[in-house]
């Protein structure tokens, strides 16, 4: 890191890293420096755009770059292991995109290699890095609402996909749960930790990924967590956590939220709205701006998105797959889990979920 900006790296070229690199390049302590994709060719009409000095045509030459302080890592799921296991062996901080990876154990991987090589980690989640998600939780934690006794969250898409799309490609990490479903489970691991119990149902499209999943989260202290995910209609996209003593809404859009109105009795509703001045609602910025004040620090996670917090959410993420029958290739002993995949290498497959 220079005085006076942080450097990144920008690993693939879909449509998430084009918007998050829009993003960095409006920051005035963010610096781009390089961007690597699978073919030269792509890399170099990326770095054109967006006026980034260095184009590599592999990822490893991204990785060994030693002007690079942090690269942000936006491949397609199943290859997020092996993307961000490279940088972080080679010795650059690595901002991940959700969901973290295929599964909890290259999660645990992961995780290892960072603190093994003492190197920054953080999950791309923008929601918990958002200023009124943050208040939100912080209302909650100060017993605005009194104790915790139920959240609902969903999130879909109406599509239709077609057989061909990146959302039911299995080979991809498709399926509503790990596209969509990571934002719902994520709210309810911000608000009440990992479930003490599971249960779940799906509907599976014949490329065996799921279309929609709903599940039911139980805890310890008595509270559920109800929530869902869908690739074949359009849902409120919003969410709720009900209290002892009140409720929080979050209308459409939680997952990145403009608002959010605390409901108590005897009182009028209140209305916590973000600050326009803090750049836009659903800017990416924001979980920049936690990275960059991490590695200032000298932290190898962000409080804001902690590891063992991302750990949590893809051991929920797998007992819900594991109730449903979902499984992924790279999951099959037979196959290298998050080796290469076929397909689009450069396109995140939820890049056109991100409101921009």
């Amino acid at each position: 890191m220079t005085a006076d900006s942080v450097r990144w790296g920008i690993l693939a070229t879909g449509g998430i890293a084009a918007a998050f690199t829009a993003d960095l390049v409006d920051l005035p302590d963010a610096e781009v420096v390089a961007v690597a994709s699978r073919t030269e060719a792509s890399a170099k009409a990326f770095a054109e755009r967006f006026g980034v000095d260095r184009a590599y045509g592999d990822w490893a030459a991204l990785a060994r770059d030693e002007d690079v302080d942090v690269v942000y890592v936006a491949t397609p799921h199943a290859a997020h292991r092996a993307a961000a296991g490279l940088c972080l062996a080679a010795g650059r901080n690595v901002l991940l995109e959700k969901p973290f990876t295929l599964n909890a154990r290259e999660a645990g991987e992961l995780v290892a290699l960072a603190r093994e090589h003492g190197r920054f980690l953080m999950e791309a989640m923008w929601m918990y890095c958002s200023p009124v998600m943050r208040r939100l939780k912080a209302l909650v934690e100060d017993g605005a609402i009194g104790e915790v006794r139920s959240v609902q969250a969903d999130f879909g898409l109406a599509g239709p996909f077609p057989p061909s799309h990146r959302l039911r490609d299995p080979l991809q990490g498709g399926g509503a749960l790990l596209d969509l479903g990571v934002y719902p489970v994520s709210f309810a691991q911000l608000l009440l930790g990992e479930p003490a119990g599971i249960a779940a149902s799906a509907v599976l499209s014949e490329e065996g990924v799921d279309l929609q999943t709903g599940a039911v989260l139980s805890y310890e202290s008595g509270a559920l967590a109800s929530v869902h995910c869908s690739i074949v209609g359009g849902t409120p996209t919003a969410a709720s956590v009900t209290g002892s003593h009140g409720r929080i809404d979050v209308p459409h859009g939680f997952f990145m939220p403009e608002r959010f109105v605390l409901h108590r009795a005897g009182r009028e509703p209140e209305e916590f709205v973000h600050d326009p001045a803090d750049a836009p609602h659903h800017s990416l910025k924001h979980e920049a701006r936690e990275v960059m004040r991490a590695l200032r620090a000298g932290e190898t996670e962000s409080p804001l998105v902690p590891l063992d917090g991302t750990l949590a959410v893809m051991r929920t993420l797998d007992a819900i797959r594991e109730r449903v029958g979902v499984r992924y290739p790279g999951e099959a002993p037979d196959r290298d889990p998050g080796g290469d995949v076929d397909g689009n290498p450069d396109e995140d497959p939820t890049a056109q979920l991100t409101p921009a």
